[in-house]
């Protein structure tokens, strides 16, 4: 079933004098104020994630419909995108003022939503949007279609 393990006074002694070992509260307070940051927004049938990142590509705070509360079918409706959009600036509003490139993937339906309260909310707070891309993967031909069904 498993090993035995026999601890010896040694042992007994380190376990004692170990600490407890404080883990930071948040990703943001460690990091220094980025002038220029990335927002990427995910928006699928079912749900729409939004991630904030430095220029480098590192991911600073992150949010989704289901981290929020939603839950189900209203995981997809425009109003919890702009719910995530409010929660993601809520969370970067240590690093502003800040210059950011929104990137939109999917189809979903709250993509408009979210871009919309991104830069609604993001103004009150310092946020600034200076370009918007598109960059939803979009097939060249693809695989060959299937044969006819036969009659």
């Amino acid at each position: 079933m498993g090993k035995k393990r026999i601890i010896s006074k040694d042992a007994e002694q380190t376990a004692e004098q170990v600490t407890e070992v404080k883990k930071p509260e948040n990703k943001v307070d460690n990091l220094k104020p980025a002038k220029k940051g990335i927002i990427f927004v995910n928006s699928t049938f079912n749900n729409t994630i939004i991630q904030a990142a430095d220029e480098h590509g590192n991911i600073l705070a992150s949010a989704s419909t289901g981290t929020i509360g939603f839950s189900g079918t209203k995981k997809s409706t425009p109003y919890a995108a702009s719910k995530v959009a409010e929660a993601l600036i809520e969370k970067i509003k240590k690093l502003c003022p800040f210059e950011a490139v929104v990137k939109i993937k999917g189809i979903g339906r709250g993509r408009e939503t979210a871009l919309r309260s991104l830069i609604t909310y993001g103004a009150n707070v310092g946020l600034t949007i200076s370009t918007v891309y598109d960059v939803t993967p979009l097939p060249h031909n693809g695989p060959k279609p299937r044969k006819a069904r036969r009659t």
